[in-house]
């Protein structure tokens, strides 16, 4: 009886990790464990990251060393998230002013870490030439194969591939990306969202950027992503522009609280829900979840990592959280954009006992589980 509980036990766990498979049966090594280990630590806890963490804060730009996270908890970020917008278009920078070349040496030393690095891209319209926030009347298929807008996205997907296939460690190994393109597609904003592709369109859109990186391009260090926004509140409707089992590797979804304080009960609900759903569309596709985007701008509830979002996450599981950037003082817009506490911000204590939550991993977790290795 011992012995069969035992074989039991055994098989169960076997069964448990190998249902989580990467899409691409050419994955690298490092790609195949990390998501294999992402998958084993969410049923321990997740990996807590910020947007952009390395090139600035709120009141520091380009200083070696410095990132807002650390200086609050003596700790960085596991997951470090980045963004290619206005690459397509051959800048030097990025759409926040990030220098590519710059990004590439952060992403680097994040990975030797032993740091996770998850990258969005907010394309330019390539019907219209607009950014990613710019609508046509025209139907996105005129960027499929023989549309008269093809070689356009063609040139954009080939230098979003140059920048990937970059990105190597000291051993020349290609660092596993987690490849978070045509996120908020749920949404209105995007030129690739409900109002502007239809969920044929969209799913189209995905299968064939997707097939053009890892076949035409041969990048086989990424994680695909497959991430909505808030709208949704079924499996179905999450899942109504799914493009497909063998395209997807993670679901996730963004979602930012937003208003006054007294917000936060219905924000907690609201969170509540999506990852019960999320995690339930998981389930069924047997991919692991994460959330994509996460936020309050500049924090006005100094206990909102404790009160509101610990509750919620404690009650799921998933892999990680991204919270956005920590802008600081942006002049196009007159306003002052944040995520995360910096030293001295009322919040920072209660993001320190976030932190010292047993659920929470940061960099030095990552550090140890050596999530590149078996």
């Amino acid at each position: 009886m011992k012995f069969f509980l035992i074989l039991l036990f055994l098989t169960t766990t076997i069964n448990s990790n190998a249902q989580y498979q990467l899409s691409d049966a050419k994955a690298t090594t490092e790609t195949i464990n990390l998501y294999q280990n992402l998958a084993k630590t969410q049923q321990k806890g997740y990996f807590v990251g910020h947007q952009d963490n390395l090139a600035y804060g709120v009141y520091w730009k380009y200083q070696d060393g410095r990132n807002d996270v650390k200086e609050v908890v003596k700790d960085s970020p596991a997951i470090y998230g980045w963004e290619l917008g206005d690459l397509e278009l051959g800048k030097t920078e990025n759409l926040d002013g990030v220098p590519f070349e710059k990004m590439k040496q952060y992403i680097r030393d994040a990975y030797q870490r032993g740091g996770i690095i998850t990258i969005s891209w907010h394309s330019n319209n390539p019907i219209t030439g607009g950014n990613a926030w710019g609508f046509s009347n025209k139907s996105i298929k005129s960027i499929f194969p023989g549309g008269e807008n093809h070689q356009t996205y063609v040139d954009y997907l080939d230098k979003i591939a140059d920048f990937l296939a970059d990105l190597k460690g000291e051993n020349g190994e290609a660092i596993p990306i987690i490849w978070r393109p045509f996120h908020e597609h749920t949404g209105t904003w995007f030129w690739w969202g409900v109002n502007s592709a239809s969920d044929d369109e969209y799913k189209e859109l995905f299968k064939f950027s997707a097939d053009y990186l890892l076949i035409n391009k041969g990048l086989h260090n990424l994680i695909l992503g497959y991430n909505t926004s808030v709208e949704y509140s079924t499996v179905e409707e999450f899942l109504k522009r799914y493009p497909g089992d063998e395209y997807v590797d993670m679901v996730s979804f963004d979602a930012y609280q937003r208003g006054g304080i007294e917000g936060g009960e219905n924000f907690t609900k609201q969170l509540d829900q999506l990852i019960r759903v999320m995690n339930e569309a998981a389930n069924q596709r047997n991919k692991i979840s994460a959330i994509g985007e996460l936020g309050y701008n500049q924090i006005p509830d100094s206990q909102w990592f404790t009160k509101v979002l610990k509750p919620v996450f404690d009650k799921h599981q998933f892999s990680y959280v991204l919270f956005w950037r920590n802008a600081g003082f942006k002049p196009n817009n007159n306003e002052v954009e944040y995520y995360l506490p910096f030293k001295g911000h009322p919040s920072e204590k209660d993001f320190i006992k976030f932190y010292k939550d047993k659920k929470t991993l940061f960099e030095k977790e990552a550090q140890k589980l050596n999530l590149y290795k078996k």
